[in-house]
């Protein structure tokens, strides 16, 4: 296997709002906010449903890779239900290795509610259910020592409780990515990420407001300074600014592309981690890489949700 993706095994259910829903339900536009059961249905009881899909972030990017043609894997907890169902053939179907055996659980399979407001921009309200009690059991070990990368998500790390899978999977890793996945994560678990970016892994993806978070600091040249100093493979994504690279004293960057009919923002740095890892796995450039990364995310903007077909 190329990549083993290790991640929130989450059903996205894709539902179109207007401003005023978000500031009614008290809800921070383009962040993801942890909800219960109750609220998760609430939310959803006045809605109409645009698109259902198996998701996660780290699910996502691996859904990306092997729509490239890279054999993949992933390991995300469900449970034997409907949705567990639902979100493993989806996983199939798309040519992924499914290396989770499904058990009857008490916790429902995970959910996540994605908001998108008329900017395009999503809001997540996630139900975690079963995803979030991942633990070092349910870790393959043959299934990580065959892959030539694992890739992990720092919503897996929100809940606590997975630390043990994540410390198992890396220990058994021949190479190690992980995205920071979210400013809220990286505030509430900084001196943790922190460790893991300095002693524990190999590639970091993050965009600019969580490599600002993660250090406390306010200029973008700090962050380059902090990165180059690390020695690891850091890419960091800004937007319209465009991409970039930080390896030792060496920065790529990559310019955004321009004129895009941007529909929905969700799946943007999920795929954007797709195509850079295809590029990394494939010994294309960096350049070349940061390139296939903008190229896929590029794409995935301009269509509600996180698949590209």
């Amino acid at each position: 296997m190329k990549v083993l993706g290790i991640g929130n095994a989450i059903v996205d259910v894709i539902c179109k709002v207007e401003e005023s829903f978000l500031s009614e339900n008290n809800l921070t536009k383009s962040t993801m906010k942890l909800v219960d059961e109750a609220e998760f249905k609430k939310l959803l009881s006045n809605l109409k449903i645009e698109q259902t899909i198996a998701g996660g972030s780290v699910a996502n990017s691996i859904v990306g890779l092997s729509q490239l043609g890279n054999s993949v894997s992933f390991i995300g907890k469900v449970n034997n239900d409907e949705l567990g169902d639902k979100y493993e053939k989806s996983l199939i179907n798309e040519k992924v290795k499914y290396c989770y055996q499904k058990k009857e659980e008490l916790i429902p399979t995970g959910t996540c509610l994605i908001l998108v407001t008329p900017d395009s921009e999503r809001t997540m309200c996630t139900f975690l259910g079963i995803a979030r009690k991942i633990s070092d059991k349910d870790i393959d070990e043959s299934a990580i020592k065959n892959s030539e990368l694992i890739f992990l998500e720092g919503y897996l790390w929100d809940e606590g409780e997975p630390k043990n899978a994540f410390d198992k999977a890396i220990s058994l890793s021949t190479k190690t990515a992980m995205s920071l996945s979210d400013q809220f994560c990286v505030d509430r678990h900084k001196k943790s990420f922190l460790d893991l970016v300095k002693n524990k892994l190999d590639i970091i993806f993050a965009n600019e407001q969580e490599s600002l978070s993660l250090i406390d600091v306010k200029n973008f040249d700090e962050v380059i300074s902090f990165s180059k100093q690390l020695r690891k493979l850091i890419v960091i994504t800004r937007g319209k600014k465009g991409s970039i690279a930080i390896q030792k004293n060496e920065v790529v960057e990559c310019d955004s592309k321009k004129d895009l009919k941007i529909v929905d923002l969700t799946g943007a740095g999920d795929l954007f981690a797709a195509g850079f890892l295809h590029g990394y796995v494939n010994n294309l450039s960096i350049k070349e890489s940061l390139k296939k990364g903008t190229e896929m995310s590029s794409k995935i903007i301009q269509k509600i949700g996180a698949r590209l077909n």
